[in-house]
């Protein structure tokens, strides 16, 4: 699963030229984040009348017609084998498929007592783009809010050996063929869902301060000195351009 990422850079006409908005659109949806948690507010980036639109949105997804958001939490994460039947994410798959901009996101090995913490993220830096799910639902009466999940797949080899499941990262040319309201074949889009390539992320361990969603900050990222049982090797993967297309 993902159950926290980032979004870290503090240059917001770079994030904006990476999803390919503006920067005006992109405003105060945006502030560097260390350790996005679920049911955080966050951004997501959909396709509308054929141009890419920022929209603001909450960390799980909660369907239109529900009368609170106790679902979120178990919303945060759409199965890839999944996404097109089970009912929390049907509808979206079909009508509202966006985006979630990242930087980077953790997993862990370990025990509940002590968890460790890994941030996978590009060798290079550059931010990239994970397969969402948004929908609208209406907190009250006279309020709409957008909420969203993140898809996930089966592992690469690499991020296999922290965790069974990886979010699905989208290369930006396959980005609009994934946010395109147009596209209604189920196996087409199903097809984009797949692991990214082994050297396409790289790997270290980094603070036990990111296992409480109170810590934000940018110490989070910086990898340990010291030797961590199990872990993975340092700055593990090769930098990859581009994803091969299938």
């Amino acid at each position: 699963m993902c159950g926290r990422f980032t979004l870290a850079a503090a240059d917001v006409a770079s994030i904006a030229h990476a999803l390919g908005v503006q920067v005006e659109d992109l405003g105060a949806a945006y502030q560097p984040r260390y350790n996005l948690a679920p049911t955080d507010p966050h951004f997501v980036v959909r396709n509308k009348l054929e141009e890419r639109k920022v929209v603001p949105a909450r960390w799980g997804l909660v369907k239109y017609d529900s009368k609170d958001r106790k679902q979120a939490a178990r919303g945060i994460n759409a199965r890839a084998e999944s996404v097109d039947t089970r009912p929390l994410f049907r509808e979206a798959f079909k009508k509202r498929r966006c985006i979630v901009p990242a930087d980077g996101y953790y997993e862990w090995t370990g025990t509940k007592e002590n968890r460790q913490p890994f941030w996978f993220h590009r060798p290079n830096g550059q931010p990239m783009t994970f397969a969402g799910l948004y929908e609208w639902w209406q907190p009250q009466p006279d309020q709409w809010e957008a909420t969203f999940t993140i898809v996930t797949c089966p592992p690469n080899a690499m991020t296999g050996q922290i965790h069974d499941r990886m979010p699905v990262i989208l290369p930006e040319e396959r980005v609009d063929d994934w946010i395109f309201a147009g596209e209604e074949n189920v196996d087409t889009l199903k097809s984009l869902l797949v692991p990214a390539p082994e050297a396409y992320l790289v790997s270290r361990p980094v603070s036990q301060r990111v296992n409480s969603v109170k810590n934000d900050t940018p110490d989070l990222i910086n990898e340990l000195t010291d030797q961590v049982s199990g872990e993975l090797p340092a700055e593990s993967g090769q930098q990859l351009g581009l994803f091969e297309r299938s």
